[in-house]
């Protein structure tokens, strides 16, 4: 078991690929903001890439250890240390009953860490999930974030060769300050909605994101709505060119206006709405969103194909069967 000393800033339950098959029903996948984080960090504690781990956003947190068991952090650098001492980051690490984990904060890349125990965190399923939806308060611990005084289950495992393991450092992501996030347009987009103008302002603009991010949004800077727009209003969607009848969004990735402000819809976002949503973020992108620091970081949008989306999964892929992914 872990029990949790601090609870920091926001610390989740959550499992990829996350809750699929309910958005029909208004249920967002929720998820790992990063999954390659918590995916690589499975792997070096012997766990399925779907076991769940602890989502920490910010850090200022601390964690005791009930039992001897193989941890791993990986994602943002938050200076961990074990009883005082630093622990190494994409690294599966052996504690003790009574050991304590401590992360301090973010530093100048990355927002979010993944806590990894071999066995996988024992919450119990929700609709075939253990992740948290915040925004509907439902699946990981009583469908909210830890808090001081929580006690978290682990399941047993075998925990031989386990210790030691360590993340082939070529395949440690890069994490930076202007993420790169490969974009496909659609579906709301050029000629009726978006003109060619403004696609081109979008895929040449880096955009910061702002202080309003959370796990159900990323919102970014204004567009200059006046060479955007294609119409002059939303016609019978509203009075906003960004109003449209209300549609599905394509979660997860959505870029949504709401009015001249884009958002990024991630991990707990809506699955519908009345705005227009003017292009995607690939999925194997996905992961650089959830580590953009809100109020600091920015983002710029690289066209891309659905035949490049699907190499890039395929390729994704591969790196977790890679021969020499630990080193």
């Amino acid at each position: 078991m872990i029990k949790v000393i601090n609870g920091g800033i926001e610390i989740l339950v959550e499992d990829w690929p996350g809750r699929l098959g309910y958005m029909g029903l208004g249920m967002a996948a929720a998820g790992a903001m990063d999954n390659l984080a918590l995916q690589l960090g499975n792997k070096l504690v012997g766990n399925e890439r779907t076991d769940a781990g602890l989502e920490i956003a910010g850090g200022y947190c601390e964690f005791e250890f009930s039992e001897d068991g193989i941890a791993a952090l990986c994602g943002a650098d938050m200076s961990p240390t074990l009883n005082g001492e630093a622990m190494p980051m994409w690294e599966a690490v052996a504690v003790k009953a009574g050991d304590h984990l401590k992360l301090s904060h973010f530093g100048a890349k990355g927002f979010r860490s993944y806590l990894t125990l071999a066995g996988g965190i024992d919450v119990p399923p929700y609709l075939g999930s253990r992740s948290t939806c915040l925004f509907g308060s439902y699946g990981g611990y009583e469908g909210r974030k830890l808090a001081k005084g929580d006690t978290l289950k682990v399941y047993k495992k075998d925990l031989a060769g386990l210790a030691g393991k360590k993340l082939n450092p070529k395949y440690i992501p890069v994490y930076e300050n202007d993420w790169e996030l490969r974009t496909i347009p659609g579906p709301n987009s050029v000629p009726d909605y978006v003109t060619e103008t403004g696609m081109d302002y979008l895929f040449s603009h880096s955009f910061k994101i702002s202080h309003n991010a959370n796990r159900a949004a990323y919102r970014l800077e204004e567009i200059p709505g006046d060479m955007f727009w294609a119409r002059k209003d939303g016609g019978k969607g509203g009075s906003h060119p960004s109003n449209i009848v209300d549609h599905g969004y394509n979660m997860r990735g959505a870029i949504n206006c709401t009015g001249n402000t884009p958002s990024l819809l991630v991990a707990d976002g809506p699955t519908l709405g009345g705005f227009v949503c003017v292009a995607n973020v690939i999925n194997t992108d996905l992961w650089k969103i959830g580590q953009g620091i809100p109020a600091r970081d920015k983002v710029h949008f690289k066209l891309t194909t659905m035949e490049e989306a699907l190499a890039a999964r395929e390729e994704r892929e591969k790196l977790f069967e890679a021969k020499d992914l630990f080193a």
